[in-house]
């Protein structure tokens, strides 16, 4: 059985695919829904916690590209696998490009499907895990403290060049999307830009989303298959969390870097590629290295270009400039497009020690915009809702702190909270539960189970 109680939403407007792909994964150990078309699927994806979409390319009215491109606009960590017919492989590799998880031939093998899709669950579980938005922010747009003024400076020189950067820094600090900004600011712009978290999937798994597999290099492997390498060909690779990949793998990893060839699994054939190669990750790599856990030789070829992104706590003046500028971005879509924040409002966000740096902030003000009731963002609304914040905190981590004596138990105290604070969330989010799991700062399937479990509509 794989990934029990995952939901995977199928979209295709054969019925009989629809039906025979869902008796597989049913036995499979999933739960499944369905959809004939890319509009039924939005309003399902809107309105239920999905964890994987399969999704056929060729529908009428809305393509399997239009709704691969809606699901990464609205949904980014929901995984999706396209299915196509051999005709049109080149438009499946397309779509991975596009921000595909991976795609299956028509007719499907039964040991195929149950492997790409236990793959893509394993991916999805982890950018749930990671972070319960798909949105990591720098504040691109917004003025930048002089931390971050020498950081984008550094982007800048680093985006043209070809060298491998190395981005470093606390989880929230906008890594992902410094390695964007490199990659959008030089030359290879209009190339592929590939990205693969490698703290994502085991190391037989991460080796063949890596190098990608021929025909017969293991039981599911019906087809060739391009690896993330591959698919960044001219283009730039990010590898998140490198930190997490086993020895062998960075063995693998090195020979890429220094020779740029490979071999995909199963195969005899080598590939040569032009990829920029950017690395991130939260780890102490020096450490790593002197006990052994990280190749020395791999760690200087990543790091030709450090670029160390610094926390949230270390660059407070930037922290004004950040609300005002989330508040211009966020606002519109939350009825607020002329939102501003009272002066001693500010000074108080200013003040917290947000630990989970600009990811954390903006989850913050996202929520101020939606639970306030007017456009002036007042002090008594920051008050409110880092009361709530560390309420729900204490109640839920703090096991030695007691309840007022009139709330009753801890137990009924925190689940009073809980249920408050969902039904709260929805009503200033107009009843769309992906805003309010962002208000709420938990991915859509927390929500979802939440909301089940207090019987809250």
């Amino acid at each position: 059985m794989i990934e029990p109680m995952a939901t995977v939403l199928i979209v295709d407007d054969d019925a009989a695919v629809r039906t025979v792909l869902g008796a597989l994964l049913s036995r499979g150990g999933l739960r499944v829904r369905q959809a004939p078309n890319g509009t039924e699927a939005l309003a399902m994806l809107g309105n239920e916690p999905v964890d994987l979409v399969v999704t056929d390319l060729r529908m009428p009215g809305m393509s399997g590209m239009e709704l691969l491109d809606e699901i990464v606009a609205r949904w980014g960590d929901i995984p999706v696998i396209v299915l196509t017919a051999h005709g049109t492989v080149a438009l499946a590799v397309e779509a991975m490009k596009a921000g595909a998880t991976d795609f299956v031939l028509k007719p499907f093998d039964r040991e195929e499907i149950l492997y790409v899709v236990k793959k893509a669950l394993l991916k999805g579980q982890h950018a749930e895990d990671r972070d319960g938005t798909s949105r990591e922010a720098v504040g691109g747009g917004s003025p930048h403290s002089s931390a971050m003024k020498a950081v984008d400076e550094l982007i800048s020189r680093a985006a043209q060049a070809t060298a491998t950067v190395l981005l470093r820094g606390e989880s929230g600090t906008g890594k992902e999307v410094a390695a964007r900004a490199i990659h959008e600011r030089g030359p290879r712009k209009k190339a592929p830009f590939i990205k693969l978290h490698c703290a994502a999937l085991p190391e037989t798994l991460l080796e063949s989303e890596l190098f990608g597999y021929e025909k017969g290099a293991f039981t599911g492997a019906v087809c060739r298959k391009p690896g993330r390498v591959e698919l960044a060909d001219c283009g730039t690779l990010l590898l998140d969390e490198i930190g997490d990949i086993s020895a062998s793998t960075q063995v693998k990893l090195l020979r890429v870097l220094q020779e740029r060839e490979f071999e995909r699994l199963g195969g005899t054939e080598t590939v040569r590629v032009d990829v920029r190669f950017i690395a991130a990750t939260h780890r102490d790599l020096e450490a790593m290295v002197a006990s052994g856990m990280f190749r020395e030789d791999l760690f200087y070829r990543l790091s030709v270009i450090p670029i160390v992104l610094p926390p949230l706590r270390e660059r407070r003046a930037e922290i004004a400039p950040l609300v005002a500028h989330f508040c211009k971005t966020l606002g519109p879509a939350n009825a607020k497009p002329r939102a501003t924040v009272e002066p001693a409002a500010v000074e108080l966000i200013v003040a917290q020690p947000w630990p989970g740096n600009v990811r954390q902030l903006l989850n913050f003000v996202e929520r101020l915009l939606v639970l306030s009731s007017g456009e002036t963002l007042t002090l008594a609304d920051v008050q409110r809702e880092l009361a709530r914040t560390q309420t729900t905190t204490t109640r839920t981590s703090d096991p030695d702190v007691p309840p007022p004596p009139s709330s009753g138990t801890l137990e009924e105290r925190r689940r009073e909270v809980e249920r408050e604070a969902l039904r709260s969330a929805l009503t200033h989010a107009g009843g769309n539960r992906a805003l309010a799991a962002r208000v709420l700062g938990v991915s859509r399937r927390t929500l979802f189970y939440k909301l089940a479990e207090y019987d809250v509509t």
